[in-house]
């Protein structure tokens, strides 16, 4: 159980109240091959170019479509109601949105001193947020910093949502300890609040982390943190805590079950590594492959039990080749359309809704952000359907970047809406498969060599 909770979660919650924004949309201007059949031979627009405009328009949801509050990520943006939850502070998206304003500073998107001063008041925002022993809700009100409840239950800390955003902490971090005072200031208070998360307290004094803690309910979810899924990343930072650090051991009986993560079966000849939960035969949705590697490197990292590299590039091989094989027939797969991961989704009755699409529970949806945040996993693949993504811009192509989802099945419906979640590794891992630089500026930070060091990874 992982991401499905959070899938029922959202399909539960209702409607929140929010006042009305304005948001202005400049489209930008790229040539014209819109009238190209999709994915079809050469194109008007280099690879370069595309990559240039996948990240500059995702990178608008960040930047244009942020909370005007606090300027971090919100949860969500639809085009047919932009008051839905404008409010709405995502904690992990906007660890995610920390990593896409870096990412806009290199690619001139924005100057230095713009991001800067985002930055410094999305951080001052986390500063005075509610804090539970040091982590974040997963909501939080963007006008004030109070928890929004996720769920009944949900309405403390979420040691994962934490670890999205402190992985984007630690890349801030890096990013301006050399800079010029202001800058190094703001690399100081990013440190501060990712060392202020008491990791250990989440382990119930047990060998495993848990995801949540309320002040009301207390551990009433019961939610351990075992792979494989996104949850890698929050042992790493847990053993690299100065001050609320955990042992090997917690990560051996708890994330990798002493062993019995391990997995010996193959799909189309290709080794899936490591056991995904519930969907042992073709691996689960692709964002397992994304959220705990924006800023921890894959590359070359190994534990007693795996490659990581080859975990990863596996499962999007697998998903690649799952959408060519196509068996369920449904119109639109194919090597230049594929791509499943959890988010926004079409309801039998075709409104919107929410899904954790993967090869066992494929319902004809393809999401955007599966296929281009595995840039770096399957670049050519990748790349093919960026392009195809492209050809169909005039369905695909809104103000913040692609769409989150969309079927060729059902006359091409498409999802108009945001999730922060989903937009972030678009734009993290194209920079990643282009530069490696958030994999080069999170990897540097000697703390995360020590987590790693003290779990046993190579790397």
């Amino acid at each position: 159980m992982n991401r499905v909770y959070t899938i029922w979660i959202l399909l539960s919650i209702s409607l929140l109240s929010c006042s009305e924004d304005t948001y202005t949309y400049t489209p930008l201007d790229f040539p014209d091959d819109s009238e190209e059949p999709p994915g079809s031979g050469d194109s008007l627009i280099t690879d370069e170019a595309l990559l240039d405009l996948a990240q500059r328009e995702t990178f608008r949801y960040f930047w244009e479509f942020a909370e005007t509050h606090s300027g971090a990520a919100r949860e969500r943006y639809h085009m047919d109601d932009p008051a839905f939850d404008a409010h709405t502070v995502a904690t992990g998206g906007s660890g995610f949105g920390l990593m896409a304003i870096l990412v806009g500073i290199e690619r001139n998107f924005i100057s230095r001193a713009e991001g800067v001063d985002r930055l410094g008041k999305i951080l001052d925002f986390f500063e005075n947020a509610d804090r539970f022993h040091g982590a974040w809700p997963h909501w939080l009100e963007g006008a004030t910093g109070n928890t929004r409840p996720f769920s009944s239950l949900d309405d403390g800390g979420d040691l994962v949502e934490t670890a999205f955003l402190a992985q984007g902490l630690i890349c801030v971090q890096e990013y301006f300890k050399d800079g010029s005072t202001d800058e190094q200031a703001l690399s100081a208070q990013a440190a501060d609040l990712w060392k202020g998360i008491e990791w250990n307290w989440y382990t119930r004094q047990q060998k495993v982390l848990y995801w949540h803690w309320s002040p009301n309910h207390g551990f009433a979810i019961n939610l351990p943190l075992r792979g494989y899924n996104e949850t890698l990343i929050a042992y790493v930072l847990a053993a690299a805590s100065p001050g609320f650090g955990i042992d090997r051991e917690v990560y051996t009986e708890g994330w990798a079950s002493s062993g019995g993560i391990q997995a010996s079966n193959l799909q189309y000849g290709i080794p899936l590594v490591l056991k995904h939960s519930g969907a042992e035969q073709f691996g689960g949705p692709l964002f397992w492959a994304h959220y705990s590697y924006l800023g921890l490197d894959p590359r070359n990292l190994r534990d007693a039990y795996a490659d990581y590299w080859e975990v990863h590039t596996n499962h999007a091989k697998i998903n690649y080749q799952y959408c060519l094989e196509n068996p369920k027939g449904y119109n639109g797969y194919g090597p230049n359309n594929w791509g499943l991961t959890a988010s926004y989704s079409r309801n039998t009755d075709g409104t919107l809704g929410y899904n954790a699409h993967q090869p066992n529970n494929d319902t004809g949806v393809i999401s955007p952000t599966a296929a281009l945040s595995s840039m770096p996993y399957t670049p050519e693949e990748s790349l093919r359907a960026l392009r195809y993504f492209y050809a169909n811009q005039s369905e695909l192509l809104g103000p913040a970047g692609f769409y989150d989802a969309f079927s060729p099945e059902y006359d091409f419906w498409v999802a108009k809406a945001y999730l922060a979640i989903d937009q972030g590794p678009i734009i993290a891992m194209i920079e990643n498969y282009r530069t490696q630089m958030l994999w080069d500026l999170f990897m540097q930070n000697e703390a995360v060599k020590d987590g790693l060091d003290t779990l046993g990874f190579t790397y």
